[in-house]
């Protein structure tokens, strides 16, 4: 603890100011950095003693070298033990709603399905805020954060901006020396620091009181500065050399001074011939069996490993500790004195006895009941053998890491057991697992695995290549490249056989083909869809007659069984019926038949299994559109209920990420059309926020801010949302797939809002031109046509007045009130008075019927202003004031307001 006096006071301050009273509710980040040896873990033990002299509760984790390995190794150290120490009822508490998807992470529960990531740290953030709040004031320590497990690290970069809120202490210590994929993080973190403290070698005289305090008071002056020299100050490198000093028995005088580099390069190497010569070959296969367990050294297992009895073992131990390379804690755990020890052993292994080592590690980790979890780090570590037994392992584990929510560990595991390789019949089966690992997180890594497995010369069979067909076309479409991921499903149905499988691709390459923002034959492709639809009706639905009687005929045997033959049919019956209810809803067709449809898919009223939020079939693209056609055709009612399900569950699955993002969208638009536009901003910003965290360019992305710029701009805000859009570059180029709502036509709105008419003139024009050739003409998800009447009405006003004309023909032909309403809104603002009346009385009659409140204001307050002075204008301002301050338009209700009171109606 030499000249780190400095460091201790910082840590007394922060602990301090954490336990006054009018310090609670606010946390602080305390960062020690340094190169390896300068006495950070020394640093941290007293910063751990000072807290719980303090009355704090600490939690204490440290990163392992050997175990970076380990999903959520360093977040299990920190919680378990309390989490552990709960009674039932307590532990209910704590892990509230979130048990089943945190419960797997920190160890107490087995794991269960695939979970989110990002799903997985909410629900962390939800038990350490629970345990901090319920524990308070509460340290979180972690030494070694370099050596971290990605998981652990991601999620403690996250809480460390929600600490800030809360009653604790994050004190880190940490080496610059962070893997790559981990250095963001590191970044993050020290850029959040309130305190850091970079430690320093120590001065010559803090090295001579070193040197004294181990070889006594006759140490000369020169030896004592020979001895800094030669280590640089590092107190580690230091204690090292004196060691060897001691046991060379040399005298420390000024003539030896020239043998202590030599004794340091010794010290510091540690080769296999050091520690053979000072701990002799029984004792370092102890030792090197302990390195390969990291932190967590149990000497039974280390025992096993090294092939050793528990005599032998236990005088390997004694050696080891007489030494200076074990010790034992005041908990009675055994581990290495310094990790540099921990290092240099392991390194010292022959590389044939390390992987030989690991080999056995694997199993007995195994047997001894930590489960693959653990052990699937040592086979990482092995030689490849062709071994369909290790295969099997690694595949497994890989499930189980997916089951914790850590798909890079997964990912690893399965690219091990690639190379060990499988056997031909499964490589393409492991590859599929490979992709569809990624599926949640990394696209890129997805479209290039499953690639792999279609294309493999075995092949996957031929259920599990539809399926790798389908994920691939899912990852291509969520990395906006939706054109190719409908070709990739046109392509392989068109390969396979006729049946189920074929039937599958071919609705899905419908379905992600209606998601094009583009297409040369968007008409014909609604003819074809509708055609497919009756086909499916004609051959049963997607088995004949004779399907169904073969697998009535085989019951539990080895085929479908009838109930499978039913759910395959209606699956896919329900898929196409709200596909075909979307291309109704897109053309702006009868909104009755488009319920219709949409009625037809919903059983009893409610999804169905195929269709669930969370199924795999089809994913939440079908959900999601289905929500959206009744939402277009003012059955606000069905879409809050479709919506408000994929919420919960979204929450309920731990599916934080893009899903969920969604769902927030969806609920947002939803509020939206209700006229609700503080919960439609909120909504929309949550799934903005997720979609950052996911990166650029994906569709949620342009869907949020389009929605949420629409939001602002409706609430007043204009300039907020004009910034939004600059500062997230929300417009052309355009994406391949379409946005909600129309990108082309809201970036004309905006431009039209802060007075470029013609700019906004000529990208509604582009914007029609596009939506026409695709025939979707729908008002009120694109009402290009209102608003390029708008821009056009100075200088064209007969071309206005034609351009809404139309619109309000085309919303009449949907039936649908708000569209309807809408467009004779817009109809009204390029006529004159009376004729402007008229259609704005008429406006506010539909929109009356109507949901879309937010839209009834604005026709209320159009129309009270238009009135002027006829006796009704007054009553009608004061209906739409109304309104506007209950929607959270604010500058329509000042509008109304400032009307009102200069007399301007009535």
């Amino acid at each position: 603890m030499h000249e780190r006096e400095a460091e201790i006071r910082s840590a007394g301050r922060a602990v301090e100011a954490l336990t006054r009273p009018a310090g609670a509710g606010t946390g602080e980040l305390l960062l020690y950095t340094g190169a390896a040896g300068l006495g950070k873990t020394a640093v941290l033990a007293e910063v751990r003693r000072e807290a719980k002299r303090a009355g704090c509760t600490v939690l204490f984790a440290r990163g392992g070298e050997r175990q970076r390995h380990e999903p959520f190794r360093v977040v299990r150290q920190l919680v378990q033990p309390v989490l552990a120490a709960l009674s039932p009822e307590e532990r209910v508490q704590a892990f509230g709603p979130w048990e089943d998807i945190v419960g797997p992470a920190v160890g107490l529960l087995p794991p269960g399905g695939q979970l989110d990531p990002q799903g997985v740290r909410d629900g962390l953030d939800f038990v350490l805020t629970h345990l901090v709040r319920r524990h308070s004031p509460v340290a979180v320590i972690v030494d070694d954060l370099h050596w971290a497990d990605p998981e652990s690290l991601g999620w403690l970069a996250g809480f460390a901006v929600r600490a800030r809120e809360l009653p604790v202490l994050l004190v880190l210590a940490c080496r610059d020396e962070f893997p790559d994929d981990a250095l963001a993080l590191q970044h993050g973190l020290v850029g959040r620091a309130d305190r850091r403290h970079d430690l320093r070698p120590l001065q010559p005289a803090s090295v001579a009181h070193l040197v004294r305090a181990a070889l006594g008071t006759r140490a000369e002056d020169a030896f004592c500065r020979h001895v800094w020299a030669v280590t640089g100050g590092n107190p580690y490198e230091t204690t090292a050399l004196l060691r060897e000093v001691l046991d060379q028995r040399l005298d420390p005088v000024e003539e030896n001074a020239g043998q202590l580099r030599e004794l340091a390069t010794d010290a510091r190497g540690m080769t296999l011939r050091h520690w053979l010569g000072k701990l002799g070959p029984t004792t370092l296969r102890f030792a090197w069996s302990a390195s390969m367990l990291g932190t967590d050294i149990r000497p039974d297992l280390a025992a096993v490993i090294c092939a050793q009895g528990p005599e032998a073992a236990a005088q390997s131990i004694r050696e080891l500790r007489r030494h200076g390379v074990l010790t034992r804690t005041s908990g009675g755990r055994l581990e290495f004195v310094h990790p540099l020890i921990a290092t240099s052993v392991y390194q010292s292994m022959p590389p044939g006895i390390r992987t030989g080592m690991h080999g056995v590690a694997a199993v007995e980790t195994e047997n001894a009941g930590l489960g693959l979890l653990t052990a699937s780090r040592h086979l990482l570590e092995t030689l490849p053998e062709g071994s369909g037994e290790t295969v099997g392992k690694l595949r497994r584990a890989a499930r189980e890491h997916l089951a914790i929510g850590a798909p890079e560990a997964a990912q690893r595991c399965l690219r091990r057991a690639i190379s060990e390789p499988p056997a031909d019949e499964d490589r393409a089966a492991v590859l599929y697992e490979l992709g569809c690992s990624a599926l949640l997180t990394d696209p890129a890594t997805t479209v290039n695995q499953l690639r792999l497995a279609l294309a493999d010369p075995y092949g996957p069979g031929p259920e599990l290549r539809v399926d790798a067909t389908f994920r691939l076309a899912q990852a291509l479409a969520h990395s906006n490249r939706v054109g190719e991921a409908a070709a990739v499903c046109a392509e392989e149905a068109a390969r396979t056989e006729r049946g189920p499988g074929r039937l599958r691709l071919e609705v899905a390459h419908f379905m992600f083909a209606a998601f094009q923002s583009e297409d040369a034959d968007g008409p014909g492709r609604s003819r074809r869809l509708a055609e497919f639809a009756r086909m499916l009706d004609m051959i049963g639905l997607a088995f004949t007659d004779a399907d169904a009687g073969v697998a009535a005929g085989r019951g539990t045997g080895g085929g479908p069984t009838p109930d499978e033959v039913l759910f395959e049919r209606d699956g896919l019956a329900h898929a196409v019926a709200v596909l075909r209810c979307w291309d109704l809803t897109l053309r702006g067709a009868d909104r009755a038949e488009a319920i219709a449809l949409a009625e037809s898919a919903l059983p009893g009223g409610r999804l169905p299994r195929g269709l669930g939020w969370t199924n795999t079939t089809w994913g939440f693209e079908l959900p999601g559109i289905l929500g959206i056609s009744y939402l277009y055709a003012d059955r606000v009612d069905r879409a809050e209920e479709l919506f408000t399900e994929a919420v919960r569950a979204y929450e309920v699955a731990g599916w934080s990420g893009g899903h969920l993002g969604f769902a927030h969208l969806l609920t947002g638009m939803l509020r939206f059309r209700c006229g609700a536009l503080a919960e439609a901003e909120d909504h929309l910003r949550r799934a903005l926020r997720i979609a950052e965290r996911i990166g650029p360019d994906v569709p949620l992305h342009w869907d949020a801010v389009g929605a949420l710029a629409e939001t602002l701009a409706a609430r007043g805000q204009l300039a907020e949302a004009l910034e939004l859009t600059r500062t997230h570059t929300f417009g052309p180029p355009y994406p391949t797939v379409m946005v909600l709502p129309d990108a082309p036509t809201l970036y004309g709105r905006l431009l039209l809002a802060r007075g470029d008419a013609p700019g906004a003139a000529e990208t509604l024009t582009a914007a029609g031109a596009a939506l026409d050739a695709r025939g979707w003409r729908n008002t009120v998800w694109a009402p290009w046509l209102g608003h390029l009447a708008r821009a056009v009405a100075p200088d064209q006003p007969d071309r206005a007045r034609d351009l809404a004309g139309e619109a309000v023909r085309r919303a009449r032909e949907s039936g649908t009130d708000s569209a309807v309403g809408s467009a004779l809104r817009l109809c009204a603002a390029v006529h004159e008075r009376p004729r402007a009346a008229e259609l704005l009385t008429e406006a506010v009659q539909y929109l009356e019927r109507s949901p879309a409140r937010y839209e009834h204001a604005l026709a209320l307050v159009d129309l009270g202003t238009v009135l002027g002075t006829a006796p009704t204008a007054r009553a009608t301002l004061t209906r739409g004031l109304e309104l506007a301050t209950h929607c959270g338009a604010e500058a329509l209700a000042t509008r109304a307001g400032e009307l009102l009171r200069t007399g301007a109606a009535g």
